[in-house]
């Protein structure tokens, strides 16, 4: 009979044993997602996110207009982009030769400038600068 008694107090302390394993492990774990849902909302990691998918649907939008409308001014200004692009300094000196691309990168400059003011103009004109709220 003291040898069911003490088993049955085994069996107690084990239940009690793994009860208490459970709730902690559940008490941490809550503790955690309480933690990440903190962090989320005081570094701002769905604005962050909406703003990558909003920033990637403009960046297409941006280029499609810098390619349909800046582009083709360019364009006749310069003559040909592919002019433009393909134009280079060929300079020798002491034996030596190089070929400096300058076309390639002035068509780069053009084309980033270009980027920078379509995106200045569309913020200013649909006041996106308006919808930031300012940090205290």
């Amino acid at each position: 009979m003291a040898e069911k008694a003490n088993s049955t107090t085994r069996g107690q302390k084990s239940k009690h044993t793994a009860k208490g394993f459970a709730q902690g492990g559940a008490t941490k774990v809550k503790g955690h997602v309480t933690g990440f849902t903190d962090f989320i909302r005081t570094q701002g990691v769905i604005g962050l996110a909406v703003g990558l998918a909003i920033g990637t649907a403009a960046g297409d939008t941006v280029r499609r207009i810098v390619e349909g409308f800046i582009n083709p001014v360019v364009q006749f200004i310069v003559g040909s982009s592919d002019r433009l692009a393909a134009s280079v300094w060929h300079v020798e000196l002491f034996g030596r030769s190089a070929d400096f691309a300058w076309g390639a990168a002035l068509s780069s400059f053009i084309t980033l400038v270009a980027t920078a003011l379509v995106i200045y103009w569309l913020v200013h004109v649909f006041k996106l600068d308006k919808l930031d709220k300012k940090k205290d």
